[in-house]
């Protein structure tokens, strides 16, 4: 008999210790599922899909189906899922196209149901996406950024670590790291204090990241003098240097201080 009864399960795919695969959900032939994985009813993976141990799909998702994407060809590309990560009701991850060959879910993610992940998209460890966050391709997201429910990224944006983005938010700048992003148009709305103190950052910690960004968004400078402000007046850590290098090699530019005339009705 069958280990997993009424599921569709190649018999060429590699599964671990201790996983559970519910009736009617799908593994193709090219599949990796670590120890400890649970897979629920009418899941599918995809050729491509490469599970850590402790993976949670729940029912209706579908991981590393084929890329939305004209230009793919059919090559042979990946997607990963890191250890502990939760994948939730309906959510729909793409692989990779030949730009990485890959798409990326870190350790220990939260995607919520409806959540849409593109190809070619590197996710760190610790995100959280909210129901029906759009995520379209080429997108990078840095450990431990938390993104709102019904928000929606441009292609190629990035969002660097520690950040918070307010729900319904349509992110089509750079979020630099630490801050949190709100408003429409998207704008800088402060830093992530509570989401750093709750993570270790110590107090004079957070002041110093707060100092960075009174140079980038309150003195009224251009990106480039403010940065070079940054490394000539304030002390080096790894924070500032994560910060400037983030910023520095934006392509899409990074989102704008809030403006008094940039405020809309909340």
């Amino acid at each position: 008999m069958s280990k997993y009864p009424l599921a569709n399960v190649h018999p060429e795919a590699v599964i671990g210790q201790n996983v559970i695969i519910e009736p009617f959900a799908t593994v193709q032939k090219d599949v990796v599922i670590g120890d400890g994985c649970w897979i629920g009813p009418n899941a599918i993976l995809w050729d491509g899909a490469r599970l850590g141990k402790n993976v949670k799909i729940y029912p209706g998702a579908s991981v590393s189906s084929v890329p939305q994407d004209l230009k793919f060809a059919g090559e042979k590309t990946e997607t990963f899922i890191g250890d502990n990560t939760v994948i939730r009701e309906y959510v729909t991850i793409s692989r990779g196209t030949t730009d990485k060959m890959k798409t990326v879910i870190g350790k220990n993610c939260l995607l919520m149901a409806y959540v849409h992940v593109a190809h070619d998209c590197l996710i760190g460890n610790q995100c959280i996406l909210v129901n029906t966050v759009q995520v379209a391709g080429h997108v990078t997201i840095d450990d431990w950024a938390i993104i709102g429910g019904a928000s929606a990224l441009h292609q190629f944006v990035k969002v660097g670590a520690h950040v918070m983005v307010s729900g319904g938010s349509l992110v089509r700048k750079d979020v630099p790291p630490f801050t949190k992003a709100a408003r429409e148009p998207l704008t800088y709305s402060g830093i992530n204090s509570v989401g750093l103190r709750r993570r270790g950052f110590t107090s004079e910690k957070i002041s110093e990241i707060q100092e960075i960004y009174r140079y980038i968004f309150l003195k009224g400078l251009n990106n480039s003098k403010a940065l070079d402000l940054v490394e000539a007046e304030l002390p080096a850590s790894e924070e500032r240097t994560y910060i400037v290098n983030f910023i520095r090699s934006s392509e899409r530019g990074i989102l704008k201080g809030f403006t008094a005339s940039a405020s809309v009705e909340e």
